[in-house]
């Protein structure tokens, strides 16, 4: 008989495990037979203002092509879309095990109406996607000089 070191933590991450699966099958989630038909996924991003009087919006892409990446602004709406594909050189029998998510995506955020659409820069390295979202010259801050008389 070997002597194995208990860990409380083990229970707890099969119970979770398992209400994951109880409940991944209810609401439709995905079992094991459809890992390679994963649908839709959502990329994280991080929003916050540049230096330049500008929004900045950074979405993780990994492992996505830029030619499968579509930025649209329209009616104060920026859209990204984009599919993140299987490696098609390895055939679904080969995998022992799939924790990536693959399959289309579609994030959209309101703009302000300080932004100048038209002025929209995007960036791609390394996985990250860039989009810089300057502001109109009207919504930047102007410094006023008070006269003394």
């Amino acid at each position: 008989m070997a002597i194995v070191r208990w860990d409380p933590f083990r229970d707890l991450a099969e119970v979770q495990e398992r209400v994951n699966r109880v409940l991944g099958d209810f609401y439709g989630g995905r079992g094991q037979d459809d890992v390679m038909r994963r649908g839709t996924w959502i990329p994280p991003v991080d929003i916050y203002e540049g230096g330049n009087h500008e929004m900045v919006i950074k979405a993780e892409l990994p492992d996505i092509r830029r030619d499968d990446i579509d930025i649209r602004v329209e009616d104060n709406t920026l859209t990204i879309t984009g599919e993140k594909k299987v490696d098609e050189t390895v055939k679904q029998d080969q995998f022992h095990r799939i924790e990536r998510v693959y399959g289309s995506f579609t994030r959209s955020f309101s703009l302000p109406a300080t932004i100048d659409t038209e002025k929209v820069k995007a960036d791609y390295k390394n996985g990250v996607l860039t989009i810089t979202l300057p502001m109109r010259e009207e919504a930047k801050p102007k410094q006023i000089q008070v006269q003394i008389g």
